[in-house]
């Protein structure tokens, strides 16, 4: 499928640049497969309190007290987090989540940045101030810029996240080797589909400065979020981040890894130093 899409758009770019963004941006909004249910999670998933707010399917564990949103990223869906959901509700906590705007078992089609922030405030105001956040890829730079725009949170995790929000545009762009020309006609897209035509999407949705402490988790060897992203991640957002280097884990087995998880929860909590949560 990338190899034919590639090869289309290379060819139509030549001769209409405007056609072939417009292509690319209905490629581009869609994820082309819906993360299902692993048997791993299903013991996790089906413990969950469901309820479907304005069609977006919601989760929730626990006895409501001490809640932490988890937000997952693109092709992926809640239960992705079952390790965490374990972890947290042994410490009291009691872990909310959704499957966003065409994934998982949300059946409505995609939606934004913007409807994300929706999403997390509305959760806020069911479930209360969040005592932590904890979000894996495309989820990253959504959850911040939520509680940048005032979603309640005490602390973050970001787990292979990206801060630059162009960055979904160079990615796609040089996987499907897109002209510049071309890519420029997506930005275009992007932005008058999508968001009223406003060209300060790309620095207003970036990630900037944070005044909850952030703890940025990322592997070295990431195919899908560039590790270089990590030094935009921090810079952007300012001293209230600090950085854990993984090996070996690459962009989706770091959700299941024990240690990523001990170190995501102890973050967010006072579990003292050393404690295993994974056994």
């Amino acid at each position: 499928m990338k190899k034919l899409a590639r090869g289309g758009l290379t060819a139509l770019g030549l001769f209409s640049p405007r056609l072939a963004g417009r292509i690319a941006f209905e490629l581009w909004r869609r994820p082309l497969a819906r993360g299902r249910v692993r048997d791993a999670e299903r013991n996790v998933h089906e413990a969950a309190r469901v309820e479907v707010v304005d069609g977006i399917v919601t989760y929730a564990w626990g006895d409501g007290r001490r809640p932490v949103l988890l937000v997952h990223g693109w092709r992926s869906r809640a239960s992705r987090y079952a390790g965490f959901i374990t972890a947290l509700l042994e410490l009291g906590y009691s872990p909310v989540s959704y499957d966003g705007p065409g994934h998982g078992d949300t059946t409505i089609g995609m939606g934004t940045i913007l409807d994300h922030q929706r999403i997390i405030n509305a959760l806020a105001a069911k479930h209360g101030a969040f005592e932590g956040i904890i979000a894996h890829s495309l989820g990253v730079p959504f959850a911040l810029y939520a509680v940048r725009q005032g979603a309640p949170a005490g602390r973050f995790v970001s787990i292979s996240g990206f801060a630059d929000f162009g960055y979904l545009i160079e990615k796609f762009s040089a996987e499907l080797g897109l002209r510049t020309a071309v890519k420029d006609r997506l930005r275009r897209e992007i932005e008058a589909r999508l968001f009223d035509g406003d060209p300060d999407i790309w620095t207003k949705f970036s990630v900037g400065p944070g005044d909850v402490d952030l703890l940025v988790i990322h592997n070295d060897v990431d195919k899908v979020v560039d590790p270089a992203q990590v030094d935009v991640l921090l810079t952007s957002y300012g001293p209230r981040a600090r950085y854990s280097a993984k090996t070996g884990l690459g962009h989706g087995r770091i959700l299941s890894d024990p240690a990523v998880i001990t170190e995501a929860v102890t973050f967010l909590s006072d579990v003292p130093e050393g404690l295993d949560l994974s056994a």
